[in-house]
């Protein structure tokens, strides 16, 4: 889990950012209790005993920045919010400089407006945060086994547009 996270990292931070988002509510699910995330995750994990141990490792250390940060029952860690503002401020500098970036974000711009129209008086954050919680409500709404709303699926792919233009920019950048 680790090494997938590192990985993603390093391919592609929009994946990244979505699989730590996993990642904290997956230690939410277990309460924080490394003894049945180590029984119950890591053990099933197909890699070897030290990749295990350096996982529980992993795992331990985001558990306690959640504490420190006091995330433990919503909200992400703030490195990771940090990499979602970077992502913003690409995004804003690309729609002053890049045709292409700029009618890749006007085809969600309608889907971000409707998302914020739709949120009422609770905070949605930036264009940015609002393409990372679509496609993570998404996920969890599959693993979960819900029904996609019709609409939806035009508006995730629109996002996923986005971010993977600002992946592909904040790599080159990296």
């Amino acid at each position: 889990m680790k090494s997938i996270a590192e990985k993603k990292k390093g391919q592609n931070i929009a994946e990244y950012i979505i699989y730590m988002y996993q990642m904290e509510d997956l230690i939410r699910a277990y309460d924080f209790n490394m003894l049945d995330i180590r029984q119950y995750v890591i053990a099933h994990y197909p890699i070897s005993d030290s990749e295990k141990e350096d996982t529980a490792l992993w795992f331990g250390s985001i558990c306690e920045q959640m504490i420190s940060e006091k995330i433990t029952a919503s909200g992400h860690l703030s490195e990771i919010q940090a990499i979602v503002d970077d992502l913003a401020k690409i995004h804003w500098s690309l729609l002053k400089s890049d045709k292409e970036y700029f009618g890749i974000y006007n085809t969600a711009k309608p889907f971000v407006v409707e998302m914020i129209m739709e949120a009422g008086d609770k905070p949605v954050g930036h264009e940015i945060q609002i393409c990372i919680n679509a496609i993570y409500g998404l996920l969890l709404a599959k693993l979960k086994g819900r029904e996609i709303p019709k609409g939806y699926t035009e508006a995730i792919d629109a996002f996923g547009s986005v971010l993977s233009y600002l992946s592909f920019v904040y790599a080159e950048k990296k």
